[in-house]
């Protein structure tokens, strides 16, 4: 009799992902102390940049020729603009002051991206039409989880790669102030 495994497909594993992530932002948004908003903050970079990382090595090359082109590079977009937000998350603290903005329009661009995938007709309805195996899939990703992880909470999380834009520089200024007195009625 042939053993049966326990490890999710890939689309339920990937779904899973994105529940334990939304949970963490909420529990960011309702907590007061900087070092549990610090801890939090990194510990939601790590899933978000080892659940990129499963996606873009295995799960999005293996469903491409299933997926709608658009969708497809859209998603490879809103990684590369997440990952620039995780990027300046991981250089900041919670004392800066746009420490909680970031983290709060990262959720938010998180929660387009979720939407997105596993909308009606998004990526994932369209990659389980489609000729991927997601069982095999599922356990690839899930043995790539446990070995990002693990690297992760050891080494610390690497400076993320982007795949879609071309890190060009920018100038950095300072917040514009609003002076209502220079406004004209």
């Amino acid at each position: 009799m042939p053993t049966r495994t326990t490890t999710p497909d890939a689309v339920a594993l990937l779904k899973a992902d994105h529940r334990s992530v939304e949970e963490l932002f909420r529990k960011f948004e309702e907590t007061g102390g900087q070092a549990t908003k610090q801890r939090i903050a990194q510990q939601i970079c790590r899933e978000l940049m080892v659940h990129a990382t499963i996606e873009e090595e295995i799960f999005y090359p293996a469903v491409k020729e299933d997926v709608d082109a658009e969708i497809y590079n859209e998603a490879h977009v809103e990684h590369d603009g997440a990952k620039m937000l995780i990027a300046e998350i991981l250089a900041g603290s919670p004392d800066d002051e746009f420490f909680d903005a970031k983290v709060k329009v990262l959720s938010e661009m998180i929660k387009h991206h979720v939407k997105e995938e596993e909308q009606r007709d998004g990526m994932f309805a369209q990659a389980k039409q489609g000729e991927a195996d997601l069982r095999t899939l599922g356990e690839q990703m899930a043995q790539r989880k446990a070995e990002l992880t693990d690297e992760f909470k050891r080494n610390g999380l690497p400076v993320p790669e982007t795949r879609s834009m071309q890190g060009v520089e920018l100038q950095h200024g300072k917040p514009l102030e609003f002076h209502p007195q220079s406004v004209e009625a």
